[in-house]
């Protein structure tokens, strides 16, 4: 089963009077990437989620946001005026007692540690706090597998429905080949008997026979057709597997591509170059979905 690169989970979990709150978003890479943001005094956390995340998420970029609460979440930050007098009686007695204009020093007081309180923990306690905050990083996890698997399973129809429109046009192809063949020798008969009445020559039929023969074998596109269906055969039964299949579909889209390309090439029928330019363009569509696909 497909599984998309593109993503978004958050959960959250509080026991006794602390609140871990994770949220997580995937977009695609190919490699394995991850970004985290902890509250200070957590960083020495993130090897163990890292490990915790590869569980679910095996390729693409990842952004891990965690946020602790002690006590009651705080909706908005709350201004903490004890924090904010003590640096104003510091800037106060800096300026020689002197009274301050604290409207104009107010946004940089604001940015200073303490004076706004977030309901961040104070003090850290990483073996008592790790169980919630994991927890609440396996919720995030849950509910973001629970989207990319939908999104795969959307991505599995639509690359499905391409798949058996390559199929259409591939067997309207193998169809026209001997209408290809006897219109070619029509073309040459008409032209030789024309030469031939102009200068008054003759011809062997045996050689208009070799004539057209390799024609029919210059344009033979028998085995281009053949490995075609056999990419497509392979690329379905990877798309089955419990595992990811990113870079096995992306290869064998670009297979798909050579043998839709080598068809267009070799054909001399503009019925047969136009079938062959719509499955390229099939799986140029399959492969930009592809690219999300972990």
């Amino acid at each position: 089963m497909l599984t998309s690169m593109t993503g978004h989970g958050e959960a959250s979990v509080t026991e006794a009077d602390l609140t871990a709150s994770a949220e997580i978003r995937t977009t695609n890479n190919r490699y394995f990437k991850l970004s985290v943001r902890l509250p200070d005094g957590y960083a020495s956390l993130e090897p163990k989620l890292e490990r915790l995340i590869r569980k679910t998420v095996r390729r693409g970029s990842v952004n891990l946001a965690v946020k602790l609460h002690r006590g009651t979440t705080l909706d908005t930050p709350q201004l903490n005026l004890e924090s904010l007098g003590r640096y104003r009686d510091q800037l106060a007695g800096i300026q020689g007692g002197e009274s301050l204009d604290l409207s104009a020093l107010l946004p940089g007081l604001l940015q200073l540690p303490g004076v706004l309180d977030d309901g961040t923990p104070d003090t850290v306690d990483l073996s008592s706090d790790w169980p919630i905050l994991s927890q609440a990083v396996d919720a995030a996890l849950a509910a973001l597998a629970t989207m990319r698997v939908d999104e795969g399973r959307a991505m599995g129809v639509d690359l499905e429905n391409n798949l058996s429109q390559i199929l259409t046009h591939s067997s309207q192809i193998e169809e026209r080949i001997p209408a290809v063949a006897a219109a070619y020798q029509k073309r040459l008969l008409e032209r030789i008997n024309k030469l031939l009445t102009e200068h008054a020559l003759t011809i062997e039929p045996s050689d208009i026979v070799r004539e057209v023969g390799l024609f029919v074998d210059r344009s033979d596109i028998s085995e281009e057709l053949v490995r075609l269906a056999s990419h497509i055969e392979q690329f379905r039964a990877e798309m089955q597997l419990d595992e990811p299949q990113g870079r096995k579909l992306d290869f064998l889209t670009q297979e798909m591509f050579r043998e839709a390309n080598t068809i267009g090439s070799k054909s001399n029928d503009s019925q047969v170059s136009a079938w062959a330019i719509e499955i390229k363009t099939t799986i140029e569509r399959m492969r930009e979905m592809i690219q999300n696909v972990e």
